[in-house]
């Protein structure tokens, strides 16, 4: 499984690919929409930027946009740019069962995990979040 904080960027830059269409999105409004406080989210979308995943825009009216096609940007990729921002534990000696039995099994886990993370993109977020809000969408009661 992803750690949380790599799902919540994931989730952040479908916000951002979902709400761009008028121009850059804020760090505030995505924090918003996500709950989160801003400080929070940040660093991350820093990273992404550094990654060329993101584009920064200053100013007023300043935020991010996706810096690539949608279909460009892998859930692999905006992982990879996160693991830049966490900081790991130092290594240390495993007991033997870990190092020779578990990590190794779980090092194939995370290869095919990998492998299909490559497999899905920023613009199949997006289609799955519309999807949901037209399945989600309830008009407005006809006046009488």
């Amino acid at each position: 499984m992803l750690p949380h904080k790599t799902i919540l960027v994931i989730g952040a830059v479908v916000d951002i690919a979902l709400h761009s269409g008028e121009g850059a999105v804020s760090a505030h409004d995505v924090a918003d929409r996500l709950h989160l406080p801003r400080r929070h989210l940040e660093p991350f979308l820093q990273a992404l930027v550094r990654e060329g995943i993101l584009g920064g825009v200053r100013g007023a009216r300043g935020g991010y946009i996706l810096a690539k096609a949608r279909q460009a940007v892998s859930v692999y990729d905006i992982s990879e740019a996160v693991k830049t921002v966490e900081t790991e534990e130092p290594n240390k000696e495993l007991p033997w069962l870990l190092g020779t039995v578990v990590l190794p099994t779980l090092a194939q886990a995370e290869e095919y995990l990998k492998s299909n993370l490559k497999r899905i993109t920023v613009e199949d977020l997006v289609r799955a979040a519309n999807l949901q809000m037209l399945a989600n969408y309830r008009p407005a009661a006809i006046a009488r």
